[in-house]
């Protein structure tokens, strides 16, 4: 039996600041926590995780989209997992595409928001917001209450049914409510029969795999095309 909790959200929002607090949290209540970290071209959290005396594996996307990439490595991540004792799996993806949400039904699925963000941000997160279960909200202390409630207004307003923690990652606030809430959060026995919560973007296209010149005869595959208005 394992947790996998997944965190996603935007670069720079503070994710790998949160979850040093929460792995601190969960093992003086006696859990294992171990790390999966993916990011798109290069990584330096592995070691800030190792630092940390955490079991942790990271992953590079390259060329491929990081949801994708996380989706196609659930067997092996949990694998791992199994290898290094661990009873709660913290996954911190690279949520590089506002559209793609890689969390399945058998996570815990959390989305990390940055509250000086605009407070019209949350509605352009898609999938990753929509779908998530929690909510964390960083970078709280260089914002206002009447800000912080503004922005959790606009978090409800996409998804009404999530549980919101504000937290500041550099002294701690609020980590602990959020430890409790993935303490208490179910466990599963096998990520066989697992399935997304949202599917992926439809097709590919030829500069998916490679196309570099431009123009019509070299487009193939699912194309999105524009329309235009008749110039007046």
């Amino acid at each position: 039996m394992r947790k996998i909790v997944l965190f996603s959200g935007s670069s720079a929002v503070g994710k790998t600041a949160v979850l040093l607090w929460v792995i601190d949290c969960l093992r003086l209540q006696g859990m294992h926590p171990a790390v999966c970290k993916i990011d798109c071209v290069s990584g330096e959290d592995e070691a800030v995780f190792e630092k940390a005396g955490v079991p942790v594996v990271a992953g590079i996307s390259a060329d491929i989209c990081p949801d994708h990439y996380l989706v196609s490595n659930i067997p092996e991540i949990w694998s791992w997992a199994d290898e290094v004792g661990s009873d709660v799996l913290l996954v911190e993806t690279a949520g590089l595409c506002n559209r793609c949400s890689p969390a399945t039904r058998s996570m815990v699925s959390g989305c990390v928001i940055d509250a000086t963000a605009s407070c019209k941000a949350p509605e352009h997160l898609g999938p990753m917001l929509s779908q998530a279960d929690f909510v964390v909200l960083t970078k709280i202390d260089m914002i206002s209450q009447a800000e912080r409630e503004i922005v959790c207004s606009a978090v409800s307003d996409v998804n009404p049914d999530a549980e919101v923690f504000a937290v500041d990652a550099l002294a701690g606030y609020g980590v602990h409510a959020l430890s409790r809430y993935i303490e208490s959060a179910p466990s599963v026995e096998t990520y066989e029969g697992d399935v997304l919560r949202h599917p992926m973007p439809a097709g590919v296209c030829s500069y998916c795999v490679g196309e570099c010149r431009v123009g019509a005869a070299f487009q193939q595959g699912v194309v999105g095309k524009m329309e235009f208005g008749k110039v007046s």
